[in-house]
């Protein structure tokens, strides 16, 4: 254990929870017409809540063992169906309207000390109050979700505290590999020296596609991420740049192979991903994430990201190129320094191997409308936390959606929401 200076906290073990629950309502929509896979024109409610237990302790020097059980019920818009960002992040984990218990997390957490100095590590959620050396190696291994490490954001990650589209929680255009709640197995390195990071992992994906058994053929499917954060100060204030490239190997359908059997095969199920998907396929993406602080009270997040976007989803959602940014406001300036205000705005779009296979009247796992009038999917969202109380937000949500699911006949939608959230 490192020397602590008088008065700093040290934790040998951690007991954490959270508890979140999101409500939101979307008022009927304009739509020229609708699909198998579209979202609804009539009036809809959604909601989601989940329950999280975060224990742990260090089994010896360095080490950090953490179990995360989890209690999710919920019910989404269109059964998860007809946009590219699902707006609300929490939606893949729930699955009904009965609590269902599932172990979400089960992973061990190294840490071997380069020097270079102390850096303190607060407590908080999988996270045990202590000291690190500045310089040093993290290797996590176990049950996690790719997002645990990779493609963080102080402004933009969390649907529990944030933003709540997911193309806020990460790039909607990383499709990362993960079962269909979120999480894999696998590993992941980081080496942090001084303002640098360089962390490179291997998650397993779902046997198959967007779907919960995970496959456990690591070195045979798998989706492999490498990431470089540089630590910079702008203008006197802190920020960082992240530039992340990632790589899956799975079986999958390609949407040239698809539109093949669509039209050699007009009067067949127009979900034709499925009588395609044969033989490993190659999917691939690069991206840039920054933060940047603009003052005390207000940041600013940017991320960018492209895939391939020649094969189908593999457990993230339907977009290929995807921009989101935005600002986050501490309410220090009206007396409420606990209190945020943000505003974020998204752009999605597709390929062109996907544009033509959903123009065609293909049908994919969460979109297909049965034919496309082409345009990118934009959202602006903002959002008030309130701190009402200790550990206690409550936060009124807005979204408005053009062009869902890459479509100019229908919409654009609107959604309302309230969401609750406590951590102790």
């Amino acid at each position: 254990m490192p020397a602590l200076a008088a008065g700093e906290a040290y934790e040998d073990w951690t007991a954490r929870f959270q508890a979140t629950y999101i409500w939101q309502a979307k008022p009927g929509m304009p739509a020229d017409y609708s699909g198998p896979k579209s979202l609804k024109a009539a009036r809809e409610n959604s909601y989601t809540a989940t329950t999280t237990a975060y224990l742990g302790f260090r089994p010896w020097q360095g080490g950090e063992l953490y179990l995360n059980p989890e209690i999710t019920q919920g019910v989404p818009f269109s059964e998860l169906s007809g946009s590219g960002g699902f707006t609300n992040g929490e939606l893949t984990r729930t699955a009904g309207t009965r609590p269902k218990m599932y172990r979400q997390r089960l992973f061990l957490r190294q840490t071997w000390g380069l020097g270079g100095g102390d850096e303190a590590v607060e407590a908080d959620l999988n996270q045990m109050a202590g000291t690190v050396d500045k310089n040093r190696v993290v290797l996590t291994v176990g049950n996690f979700s790719t997002l645990d490490v990779f493609d963080d954001n102080r402004y933009a990650k969390d649907p529990r505290v944030h933003f709540m589209n997911a193309g806020f929680m990460a790039p909607l255009a990383y499709d990362y590999a993960a079962d269909a709640r979120g999480f894999g197995w696998g590993f992941a390195a980081e080496w942090y020296q001084d303002d640098w990071v360089l962390r490179i992992g291997r998650m397993t994906g779902p046997k198959e596609p967007n779907m919960l058994p995970t496959d456990s053929q690591i070195f045979k499917h798998y989706g492999d991420q490498v990431e470089v954060e540089r630590g910079h100060t702008l203008w006197g204030q802190p920020g960082k740049l992240r530039l992340l490239a990632w790589r899956n190997r799975a079986v999958l359908a390609s949407f040239e192979d698809a539109l093949g059997y669509l039209k050699a095969n007009p009067d067949a199920d127009p979900q034709a991903i499925l009588a395609v998907r044969r033989g490993e396929k190659i999917k691939y993406g690069v991206g840039i994430n920054l933060e940047q602080a603009i003052n005390d009270d207000l940041g600013f997040f940017l991320r960018a990201m492209k895939a391939d976007g020649r094969t189908e989803t593999y457990a993230f959602t339907e977009t290929d190129a995807s921009l989101g940014m935005g600002l986050a406001l501490k309410g220090t300036a009206w007396g409420r320094g606990m209190d945020t205000l943000g505003l974020g705005y998204a752009r999605n779009s597709l390929s062109k191997d996907r544009r033509a296979y959903l123009e065609a009247g293909g049908i994919s796992f969460f979109i297909g409308d049965g034919r496309l009038s082409y345009r990118p999917e934009l959202l602006v969202e903002t959002y008030y936390s309130l701190n009402v109380w200790k550990t206690v937000f409550l936060t009124a949500d807005y979204q408005r959606m053009w062009n869902p699911a890459y479509n100019a006949d229908r919409g654009p939608a609107n959604f309302f929401a309230m969401r609750i959230h406590t951590e102790f």
